[in-house]
């Protein structure tokens, strides 16, 4: 099963506590040997699910937009666990800049290209980019599983 992620970055330590949680226990639903999962490795919720899948057993790839892969992958808090998750991944898919055909920094397309189903920690806003992936995920017929536990506190 490939099962993606989004979500939203910059949340509380109390809402990190409670969203880690719920990952743990999404994650170990699934049979180690059949989970692959697919992340962008953003801060927060796509670092701490690559985490949970790696600490289970499954498998993790990683996508890297093309503006990203320019300037490297990953900067600000945080980098050294991504770039660990990364160089743990079993593949990293670059896209490839527009100029030449690629999806660019489309990093929504290529994830729900990717994936049977997605993981979105979400708030439930209709703006930003995780209410964009997960309205991509919806029309493109995926399972989207909603995770906001009682007590998270939405993004500043």
């Amino acid at each position: 099963m490939r099962v993606g992620i989004v979500g939203h970055e910059g949340l509380s330590d109390l809402s990190e506590m409670l969203v880690r949680g719920e990952l743990w226990r999404l994650v170990t639903t699934f049979g180690s040997y059949d989970l692959v999962g697919v992340t962008c490795l953003a801060a927060g919720p796509e670092t701490w699910f690559a985490q949970s899948v790696l600490e289970h057993g499954g498998k993790v790839e990683v996508i890297v937009s093309a503006t990203a892969g320019k300037a490297g992958a990953f900067a600000g808090a945080g980098r050294q666990t991504r770039q660990r998750l990364m160089n743990e991944a079993n593949a990293v898919h670059r896209l490839a800049p527009v100029e030449v055909g690629g999806l660019g920094d489309d990093t929504c397309r290529a994830l729900v290209g990717m994936v049977d189903e997605l993981i979105a920690v979400w708030d439930g806003r209709p703006e930003g980019h995780t209410a964009e992936v997960v309205e991509a995920a919806e029309r493109a017929g995926l399972y989207v599983q909603v995770v906001w536990p009682q007590g998270c506190e939405s993004p500043a």
